[in-house]
């Protein structure tokens, strides 16, 4: 008899998902449907967290030139290519979620669960490196009007 089925719920899950997928592809190149497809069974995500970690997936690489062109503004002391890889990853996700989703998670929920990856998968200094990318450049977005909200109007999502 084989031990039963366990299901992962949640965006923080999602998120995890898709951060392993990004880093994958990034790394070797492997197709992010072949990757997210094992990820997804490998980690026994819930149908509603498999579906936000593809949207996650598929939306940062949609968007990608815009999201890297903003991270090597934002981080010049950092050339892109010796840039952590997890770090980068991670940044990515907060980006989309916050600037490029139609349903756009809150700055200080993205910021939050960045840093919470982070420091779960990315070095010493990853957490204070994200956090302040990707704070800089929330900031400096939301301030063109981009959003039509602000800090002060986050929720907890």
């Amino acid at each position: 008899m084989s031990a039963p089925q366990r299901s992962i719920h949640g965006r923080r899950a999602a998120r995890t998902v898709a951060l392993q997928t990004l880093y994958e592809v990034d790394t070797t190149g492997h197709s992010p449907e072949d990757v997210l497809a094992r990820r997804v069974v490998e980690d026994g995500l819930a149908p509603e967290a498999a579906e936000y970690a593809q949207e996650l997936v598929t939306g940062v690489l949609r968007q990608l030139p815009a999201i890297d062109s903003m991270i090597q503004r934002a981080a010049p002391a950092w050339p892109f290519s010796q840039m952590a890889r997890i770090d980068r990853n991670i940044i990515r996700i907060a980006l989309y979620e916050v600037l490029f989703r139609t349903e756009r998670v809150p700055f200080k929920v993205a910021v939050n669960e960045a840093v919470e990856l982070a420091k779960q998968y990315g070095s010493e200094s990853s957490s204070r490196f994200v956090n302040g990318v990707v704070g800089s450049i929330i900031s400096q977005e939301m301030g063109k009007g981009d959003r039509g909200d602000s800090v002060a109007d986050s929720t907890s999502q």
